[in-house]
Protein backbone atom coordinates (compact mmCIF):
# COMPACT_ATOMS: atom_id res chain seq x y z
CA UNK A 1 0.00 0.00 0.00
CA UNK A 2 1.15 3.51 -0.78
CA UNK A 3 -0.08 6.79 0.70
CA UNK A 4 -2.05 8.82 -1.82
CA UNK A 5 -3.65 11.51 0.29
CA UNK A 6 -3.36 13.02 3.77
CA UNK A 7 -6.00 15.37 5.18
CA UNK A 8 -7.70 16.47 8.39
CA UNK A 9 -10.87 17.18 6.39
CA UNK A 10 -13.10 14.08 6.36
CA UNK A 11 -15.09 15.44 3.40
CA UNK A 12 -11.95 15.44 1.22
CA UNK A 13 -11.25 11.83 2.20
CA UNK A 14 -14.86 10.84 1.44
CA UNK A 15 -14.82 12.63 -1.94
CA UNK A 16 -11.48 11.10 -2.90
CA UNK A 17 -12.69 7.63 -1.86
CA UNK A 18 -15.83 8.04 -3.99
CA UNK A 19 -13.75 9.14 -6.99
CA UNK A 20 -11.46 6.15 -6.62
CA UNK A 21 -14.41 3.80 -6.27
CA UNK A 22 -15.78 5.22 -9.51
CA UNK A 23 -12.46 4.39 -11.18
CA UNK A 24 -12.51 0.83 -9.73
CA UNK A 25 -9.47 1.58 -7.57
CA UNK A 26 -9.50 0.04 -4.10
CA UNK A 27 -8.47 2.33 -1.26
CA UNK A 28 -8.13 2.09 2.49
CA UNK A 29 -8.45 4.87 5.08
CA UNK A 30 -5.86 4.83 7.82
CA UNK A 31 -5.89 6.69 11.14
CA UNK A 32 -9.69 6.89 11.21
CA UNK A 33 -9.81 5.77 14.83
CA UNK A 34 -7.42 8.52 15.91
CA UNK A 35 -10.47 10.80 16.09
CA UNK A 36 -11.55 8.85 19.16
CA UNK A 37 -8.27 9.65 20.88
CA UNK A 38 -8.27 13.32 19.87
CA UNK A 39 -11.88 13.90 20.86
CA UNK A 40 -13.07 14.53 17.30
CA UNK A 41 -11.42 17.94 16.89
CA UNK A 42 -9.59 16.96 13.70
CA UNK A 43 -5.94 17.61 14.53
CA UNK A 44 -4.59 14.27 13.32
CA UNK A 45 -4.68 13.78 9.55
CA UNK A 46 -6.21 10.71 8.00
CA UNK A 47 -4.39 8.91 5.22
CA UNK A 48 -5.85 7.34 2.12
CA UNK A 49 -3.88 4.37 0.88
CA UNK A 50 -3.96 2.61 -2.50
CA UNK A 51 -2.14 -0.38 -3.95
CA UNK A 52 1.19 0.52 -5.55
CA UNK A 53 -0.06 -0.83 -8.89
CA UNK A 54 -3.00 1.62 -8.76
CA UNK A 55 -1.02 4.62 -7.50
CA UNK A 56 -0.46 6.37 -10.85
CA UNK A 57 -4.10 6.06 -11.90
CA UNK A 58 -5.25 7.23 -8.46
CA UNK A 59 -2.87 10.19 -8.55
CA UNK A 60 -4.22 11.18 -11.97
CA UNK A 61 -7.80 11.03 -10.65
CA UNK A 62 -6.87 13.32 -7.73
CA UNK A 63 -5.09 15.84 -9.93
CA UNK A 64 -7.91 15.85 -12.51
CA UNK A 65 -10.29 16.86 -9.70
CA UNK A 66 -7.94 19.41 -8.07
CA UNK A 67 -7.68 17.51 -4.79
CA UNK A 68 -4.78 18.65 -2.62
CA UNK A 69 -2.79 15.57 -1.61
CA UNK A 70 -1.57 17.14 1.62
CA UNK A 71 2.08 16.10 1.34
Amino acid sequence: MKELLRSTDPTIIAFASALLEGEDIDCFQMDVNMSILEGGIGIFPRRLMVREADYDAALRAMKDNDIDLGH
